[in-house]
């Protein structure tokens, strides 16, 4: 056993030294890194899902919560869905909707006829969160097969997964487009999400 400074010198620890010199004389030059790049995460996507609510003239009871002046030459539309879900590409539910009702007011306000739509309705973040500037809905009314107009919202009240949030949209059309129309589509847009 050789003896130096530091001590005695075992066997290991001249074989580790040699093993170091040779791999000295064969590694490349330049700076190795054995640390992966960071790789942004794969978000899941909803797809884009479509549910047609058709539109029949009702009566004007139980509207009191939209502050419409509805006299007795009001006219109003109604439809209602009870339940309506966004899958994910992967087949899983993203998103839930439940009680898309679509109320529609023609009415006189200040000496002035005007037509809306209201679109209301709970969603739930089924173990997704959505981004901070989400993508809303589409929805366009029709007659029969003909479209008349195109509404859209630029995101939903959606803070949180996993809990149901009401949301309510106002869309002026033109008294055309109200008198015609009997059935309106809601599009559920696609939207990248991220896993909860």
């Amino acid at each position: 056993m050789k003896i130096h400074s530091g001590g005695p010198v075992r066997a290991w620890e001249t074989d580790l030294a040699r093993n170091m010199r040779n791999a000295a004389h064969t590694r490349p030059f330049g700076r190795v890194s054995y640390i992966e790049e960071y790789k942004e995460p794969i978000l899941p996507s909803l797809q884009e899902t479509r549910a047609v609510v058709t539109l029949a003239p009702a009566k004007s009871s139980g509207l009191a919560d939209l502050g419409a002046p509805l006299d007795d030459a009001a006219v109003v539309k109604k439809g209602r869905i009870h339940e309506y879900l966004q899958h994910l590409t992967d087949g899983n539910i993203g998103r839930r909707f439940q009680d898309i009702r679509i109320i529609g007011i023609k009415t006189v306000e200040a000496g002035v006829l005007s037509a809306k739509f209201f679109v209301q309705f709970e969603v739930f973040g089924d173990n997704t969160a959505a981004p901070a500037n989400g993508v809303g809905f589409e929805a366009a009314l029709f007659a029969g097969e003909r479209p008349l107009a195109s509404l859209s919202s630029s995101s939903l009240f959606l803070p949180y997964a996993n809990f149901w949030y009401p949301n309510r949209f106002v869309f002026e059309v033109p008294i055309d487009d109200f008198d015609q129309a009997d059935r309106l589509e809601f599009i559920a847009k696609p939207e990248d999400v991220r896993a909860v």
